[in-house]
């Protein structure tokens, strides 16, 4: 059996595959932890400064393999709704969402073909996510009877309006690209999106590692917070980043007009 989820790093940068596309890459139970023994990994690579998450085949991810679960009766659901409160708040299904969220560098989906239900709350958790012409996103799990369980609670809303919000999870309907992107579920559309992102994530990769990884902290927990504590988080960062040596190393660069040579958290 191949590997789930392929994982490599190039220059700082780590391309995360979903591999199984024979089943458009569809969520069994060994994608699942695959998904998240990933993202636990890109947590604690410290040479990581920004990852590619993208889909191997015809699909970013079609979502919940029904047969694979169902052949597994009660044990799969057991162990998907497993929590672990000392390790996250999430059980494994919503981790494999989540964790992208707490990764500290940007994560960039790259996204074409289908990403239905879990597949796109998988999308959802990343910082950026670049489309191609073809992609089909849908929060599709009315379709099955159910509601989003893999984070999108805490994601989806952040991005569209309450309303829109109502109507996507209310039809299971699919949005083509050119709509994602209008209505905010999708960054940009690209003819080249994986290209795109790997592009992205080089250019981000130039930049101060201590510096993105505290802009992504700061943008992620400051809209949950009170204007007082988030004012309180700017400046605690940004002292943290001043006269360090990739502060001084990123004015000198700009200066010099040379490129700059930063060190690793």
């Amino acid at each position: 059996m191949s590997e789930r989820v392929i994982v490599s790093i190039d220059n700082h940068v780590a391309h995360v595959r979903l591999n199984r596309p024979d089943k458009r890459n569809g969520l069994d139970l060994e994608m699942f932890e695959a998904i998240v023994a990933a993202g636990q990994r890109m947590k604690e690579e410290r040479t990581v400064r920004a990852v590619v998450l993208s889909g191997e085949g015809k699909a970013f991810c079609a979502g919940l393999d029904w047969a694979a679960f169902l052949s597994m009766g009660s044990e799969a659901a057991t162990k998907l709704l497993a929590r672990d409160v000392a390790v996250s708040p999430a059980n494994l299904a919503q981790r494999a969402g989540w964790i992208w969220q707490e990764v500290p560098v940007p994560v960039i989906a790259a996204i074409h073909g289908p990403a239905y239900g879990g597949g796109l709350q998988l999308a959802l958790a990343a910082d950026i996510r670049i489309v191609a012409p073809d992609a089909q996103l849908s929060v599709m799990e009315i379709k099955y009877g159910l509601v989003p369980d893999m984070s999108g609670t805490q994601t989806l809303g952040r991005l569209v309006r309450a309303d829109i919000v109502a109507d996507l999870v209310f039809t299971g309907r699919v949005v083509a690209a050119d709509e994602a992107v209008a209505i905010g579920l999708a960054t940009r559309k690209s003819e080249r999106a994986l290209e795109d992102a790997l592009a992205l994530a080089a250019d981000i990769a130039k930049r101060s590692p201590h510096a993105i990884r505290s802009a992504k902290r700061l943008f992620s927990t400051a809209p949950s917070m009170g204007v007082a504590a988030a004012f309180h988080l700017e400046t605690e960062l940004q002292l943290g980043l001043l006269g360090s040596p990739n502060q001084m190393e990123a004015v000198q660069a700009a200066m010099q007009k040379r490129d700059p040579s930063f060190e690793d958290p």
